[in-house]
């Protein structure tokens, strides 16, 4: 699916490929994109502690500057990209677009422009993994230390 988990700045990150999820300078869902986000939303769904915890929807771009368009700039693009993918977890299963039925209370999203690489910008292999959207699982303070306890 080219989908990546890895753990950056001790989140869990769900890596999806701009690529499989978008057209170039779009924010409209490919096919292949929401067949992608209906198997991460099965798996988060379906797990009662994934599907408690609270996920951020990132967008993210390469560095190459957006000329005009109805974005404006990277900043613009990345946050519709990450709108889009929240918007299509929340739908309702079975719906005619199709759906991940995720609490959307659980989610939230946010753009970070070309403020995050993972890559290099100076090879197009490196922009290509620049360009994506990732699932990033929110740390819960109270797994980390009992703040009960410091009143």
């Amino acid at each position: 699916l080219g989908l990546k988990v890895e753990m950056r700045r001790n989140r869990m990150v769900i890596r999806l490929p701009g690529d499989v999820l978008f057209a170039s300078g779009d924010d409209k869902l490919r096919k292949e994109g929401n067949k992608v986000l209906d198997q991460v939303a099965d798996v988060i769904r379906n797990d009662k502690q994934l599907a408690a915890r609270y996920f951020q929807v990132a967008g993210h771009t390469d560095d190459k500057p957006l000329k005009g368009g109805r974005f404006g700039d990277n900043w613009g693009l990345s946050t519709m990209r990450a709108r889009s993918v929240l918007l299509y977890l929340i739908a309702p299963v079975g719906t005619k677009e199709g759906g991940g039925g995720l609490n959307q209370e659980r989610l939230h999203a946010a753009g970070y422009g070309d403020t995050d690489p993972v890559a290099s910008n100076q090879t197009d292999e490196g922009r290509q993994q620049n360009r994506r959207v990732e699932l990033v699982l929110m740390p819960d303070v109270e797994e980390m230390l009992d703040l009960k306890s410091l009143i």
